[in-house]
């Protein structure tokens, strides 16, 4: 039987052009190009280059680089998340429109100030997976009026996913099933755990959530291959597949790559650059070893 296009698996790696890809971006990619030979699939190169105060071109020419290094091919063209703004933000004003978001004022200094004087009275401030303190609850109970004349009036404004809404609205528990290192089967998702997530700031017209979740069903990702940190985030994607009705991919959360000290690498971490571990001589297939591939 020949398989089309449309019905082969299709897996993508989508970097940040905010800085050098190291190890970790490289067992990712490496993963994500196996398994799509393995399933005899299609491999994705989407650049998620929505921050662009931090993403630059010269980030993304050295990720093409380390690409073509390790050997990694990818179908052409590649997607640009800044090339597509407009279609999250469809997205947003779907939901703006079901009275699932709300725009939200406070800055982030006024909300550190609450959270400071809630816990120094001896009070516990509820905190997402990343350790970030919840965006005051109170904020999204002002009246429509007042909120609308604060757009009017220009108020620089984050819109956020009321998440008591959407978790009545969807009325049941939410799975992703997942194949990845150390868990696996249906996993329950806890978007809760998130409070009310941004899903797009006035100084940028789409959060990493809402774009992912737009770019995986547009390209038809059936496949997401990532690092077990972004094994939380899946819930709040669960979430916004079901709200914006996409369809839900197959999930696999990698092992992460660790420095000496047992931390998750960073793109500051230029020892563990892909770049200088090839000027430094080092070959593909040295990369695939150092990573334990």
């Amino acid at each position: 039987m020949i398989t089309s296009e449309r019905q082969k698996p299709v897996f993508r790696f989508a970097p940040s052009p905010n800085g050098q890809l190291h190890l970790g971006h490289a067992l990712s990619a490496l993963l994500n190009r196996d398994m799509a030979e393995a399933w005899h699939g299609r491999l994705l190169l989407r650049i998620e280059d929505i921050d662009q105060a931090r993403c630059t071109p010269d980030f993304e020419a050295g990720i093409l680089r380390d690409l073509d290094w390790l050997g990694i091919g990818w179908e052409s063209p590649v997607r640009r998340q800044s090339e597509h703004f407009a279609e999250y933000q469809a997205a947003l004003h779907a939901l703006i429109e079901r009275g699932l978001v709300y725009p939200a004022f406070l800055t982030r200094g006024e909300v550190k100030a609450r959270v400071a004087a809630y816990e120094a009275a001896g009070e516990s401030w509820p905190r997402d997976p990343d350790g970030t303190p919840h965006y005051p609850a109170n904020d999204r109970e002002r009246p429509e009026v007042e909120w609308r004349d604060m757009l009017a009036s220009g108020r620089k404004h984050a819109w956020r996913l009321d998440m008591r809404k959407a978790l009545a609205l969807t009325g049941e528990l939410l799975f992703w099933t997942e194949t990845g290192d150390g868990r696996s089967g249906e996993i329950a998702a806890e978007p809760e755990a998130w409070g009310d997530v941004i899903l797009s700031r006035s100084d940028a017209p789409s959060s990493y959530h809402l774009s992912v979740v737009v770019d995986d069903a547009l390209q038809g990702v059936s496949h997401v291959v990532r690092g077990f940190d972004l094994f939380p985030t899946t819930s709040v994607h669960r979430l916004l597949q079901v709200l914006l009705d996409l369809p839900q991919p197959l999930y696999h959360h990698h092992r992460l790559v660790l420095d000496a000290q047992g931390r998750k690498l960073s793109k500051s971490e230029g020892d563990s650059g892909l770049a200088e571990l090839r000027a430094r001589g080092l070959s593909g297939a040295d990369i695939r070893r150092l990573v334990g591939l």
